[in-house]
């Protein structure tokens, strides 16, 4: 099943999110958020869909190629040249780039060593145990929902793999929802994650975290350091991704 998209935007938008000033109080650190890439998926409910994330190592010059579903690379380390559609992208370190369902990807690694890199997809049942590169490319996969994302409602979605940096010592934010689904990636730093008032749970790198709708949660970073993460997220069109409190009950 092939899903069509439209209005894509790649690399670069940044948000800063800061607390209003009080008066003679210094201004707390801010929320960076750096949309990576994004996309419009004028529907989402022609199949049940699920998250999936795998780790990619390609060794250096060695070509791969990607499977055909909707998605978002992340380079982590090294370089990869991505081909779609006789337009080519070069991705070093904290660069990404989306890719459309139906898509041939083709992937070559930079000399210099061998790549690494995160891929995000959206994917109906059929694309689970399909393999996400080819060799040379060692593919390791970190995550998938073991039931399809729920709640997703007719009409259009935004797409967007966005990475969000806590400053250090940060209190947890209020209680929120996802008006879609996100799938939470921990680049560095260790995050304070609070589900339905219970305890905090430390979250440090590279854990995977996945909040479905109506899922009500906080995040805070009481560490030393600043803390990283990315958000592969879906939300529906004109609606905020992030809502207070939890979710209204739907009749």
């Amino acid at each position: 099943m092939l899903f069509r998209t439209t209005g894509i935007l790649l690399l670069g938008a940044v948000i800063v999110v800061a607390p209003a000033d009080a008066q003679n109080t210094p201004t707390p650190a801010a929320v960076t958020r750096t949309v990576i890439a994004a996309a419009k998926l004028p529907s989402v409910t022609d199949v049940p869909l699920y998250f999936r994330a795998v780790g990619v190592t390609l060794p250096p010059g060695e070509k791969s190629g990607a499977l055909a579903a909707n998605g978002v690379l992340y380079q982590i380390s090294g370089s990869t040249e991505v081909s779609v559609d006789g337009q080519t992208k070069t991705l070093g370190a904290g660069e990404g780039l989306f890719v459309a369902g139906g898509k041939t990807a083709a992937l070559k690694a930079g000399s210099g060593g061998p790549s690494t890199f995160l891929h995000f997809f959206l994917v109906p049942a059929t694309d689970l145990e399909r393999p996400a590169e080819t060799a040379p490319a060692i593919a390791r996969e970190l995550y998938r929902t073991a039931s399809p994302i729920p709640d997703l409602r007719p009409g259009g979605y935004d797409l967007n793999l966005t990475r969000i940096t806590f400053p250090a010592q940060m209190p947890s934010n209020p209680p929120h929802h996802r008006s879609g689904a996100a799938l939470y990636y921990i680049v560095s730093g260790t995050g304070a994650n609070t589900v339905d008032g219970k305890a905090p749970e430390a979250k440090g790198p590279g854990s995977l975290i996945y909040e479905p709708f109506g899922l009500v949660h906080q995040w805070g970073n009481p560490g030393a350091e600043p803390l990283t993460f990315l958000a592969f997220n879906i939300n529906p069109e004109g609606v905020a991704a992030v809502l207070p409190g939890a979710p209204a009950k739907r009749q």
